[in-house]
Formats: C-alpha cells, structure tokens, sequence
C-alpha cells in the first residue's frame, strides 16, 4: 500500500470478503486486535475468525476518518459500522475504531486495531 487511504480501503473489502489472504497481507506479524468488548486476539486468532466461518461480516461502513502520519506511523480514528453475525449469533454494531499502522519495506500494514462501542453518555 502506498497511501494509508489504500491500506484502510483494502482492509475494509477484505473483512467483508473474508479475504484471509489479504488480511494476513495487510497486516504486521504481530498484529493485536482489541475487540469492542475488551478481549484481544493475535494475528492468528483474528484470522481463524474469517478461516473457519465463524465471523461472517456482510456489511461495513468505515468513516468519519481522521488520518494522522507521524512518520513511519500512522493513526486513523473514525466510525466503523457493521453488519455481521459470530457463530450465527448477531454482531451489528457501530464502534469507534483506531487503526495503528506502520510503514514497511512492502508499505504501509496495520500493527493494530482498537474497538469501542458507541453509546449514549450516562
């Protein structure tokens, strides 16, 4: 990926393609995911969700994207709003989402994504 645009574009097919390959391309070897309920998986555990079936993510809306490079690092924030079922059990939701990305020799591959859901304030 040349542009962190490209990157945050080919990311977004790919989960709703269950494109592993691309997944796994696009992203650092130690790649860590904090998921919207706070549990963590690795590179591995993230993939296996789309390898063996059981996420199955039939619509994302990644916007409202902040993008700040700083340096070999990038920081996008911004709204990621799905439609997806685990195991057949329903996983919409609307989170707010920080992808960590790093520039390599092959361009730029995400080191990591954070999920918060969106609520109202107490």
């Amino acid at each position: 990926m040349n542009t962190v645009e490209e990157l945050e574009n080919r990311w977004a097919k790919a989960e709703v393609d269950a494109d592993v390959a691309t997944l796994d391309e696009l992203s650092t070897a130690d790649f860590t995911l904090v998921g919207p309920f706070g549990f963590v998986l690795d590179k591995q555990q993230w993939l296996d969700r789309y390898r063996t079936g059981d996420l199955v993510t039939s619509e994302l809306d990644w916007r409202d994207r902040l993008v700040r490079e700083l340096g070999d690092t990038a920081l996008v924030i911004g709204v990621h709003a799905q439609q997806a079922a685990y195991k057949g059990t329903p996983a919409d939701g609307q989170f707010r989402a920080t992808h960590i990305s790093v520039r390599t020799d092959h361009g730029w591959r995400f080191a990591g994504m954070h999920l918060s859901p969106i609520g109202l304030p107490a």
